[in-house]
């Protein structure tokens, strides 16, 4: 743990220092599956795919909150929320990018975020199949962490606009599934580069000052959660279609500070006319 998370509660730095940890332990389980021949897809209720290391790595990693912090509640994509007493929530998408790793494509992570009182306070993104990990608390920066090297601090860039921005984005039609496909058009069409690299990898890419932006237009809490502290804590900003920053949005930004007014002009109509 670096220096400057002496700046942050120690509860808040116990519980992180704890999920970096499970967070390494549910990266194995899930590599045991990862290009496995006989792995079984599955299909939940709203047709996203699911597999046994989804499942398996919620249940590991609530296994161990549950031990370390018996009061803390928990919410997880899979397994549905456990409630607590300590003001602390746990917020988990265990294989954020299902769909990247059923095609053995290795840009999809462990996210784990971590409430207190309503409010994300530190969050984790872990990337197994890469070794790394992006992370942060309120108060203590974003460290970036490949392998077993030591943490570094990181930052978003400094853009000058969307002209000489890098956008990034998870699929094309998610936008037309709310009637926004004008937002994708216009952003692909103006921005220097676009890319899908999409899902929560999209969002580190702007936290560690490789891409200036990620848009999603739809995104659940357990998808937003661990992203807020990581990347406002870079110095970036998280936000959902209407410029606020939140978990429950439905839908999520993450960029560096000089593209919010370009960007919102944008979405902000789109979600007023869905």
């Amino acid at each position: 743990m670096t220096d400057t998370m002496e700046n942050v509660s120690p509860p808040v730095r116990e519980r992180l220092e704890f999920a970096l940890t499970e967070a390494r332990n549910a990266s194995e389980l899930i590599l045991r599956y990862y290009h496995a021949a006989d792995l079984n897809v599955e299909l939940k209720a709203d047709e996203s795919p699911v597999t046994a290391a989804d499942r398996g790595a919620e249940e590991l990693l609530r296994k161990a909150i549950e031990k370390a912090f018996p009061d803390d509640g928990i919410l997880g994509e899979e397994l549905g929320e456990t409630p607590g007493t300590s003001g602390f929530r746990w917020i988990l998408d265990p294989v954020d990018g299902t769909k990247s790793f059923i095609h053995g494509v290795p840009l999809f992570g462990t996210l784990i975020g971590l409430e207190h009182e309503g409010q994300c306070v530190a969050g984790i993104s872990r990337f197994p199949a890469l070794d790394e990990v992006v992370y942060a608390a309120r108060g203590g920066g974003a460290w970036w962490q490949k392998g077993t090297g030591a943490p570094t601090q990181v930052h978003v860039k400094q853009s000058a606009g969307i002209g000489e921005s890098l956008f990034c984005y998870t699929a094309a039609e998610l936008f037309d599934r709310i009637g926004a496909r004008t937002v994708y058009d216009t952003l692909s069409k103006e921005a220097k580069v676009s890319r899908g690299w999409g899902d929560c990898y999209g969002h580190m890419l702007v936290a560690t000052g490789r891409a200036d932006l990620m848009v999603d237009p739809l995104l659940s809490i357990w998808d937003a959660a661990a992203l807020i502290p990581i990347v406002t804590e870079a110095g970036g900003l998280f936000v959902d279609w209407t410029g606020n920053e939140s978990q429950t949005g439905g839908n999520g930004i993450s960029m560096t500070p000089g593209l919010k007014d370009a960007v919102l002009e944008l979405t902000r109509p789109a979600v007023k006319d869905t």
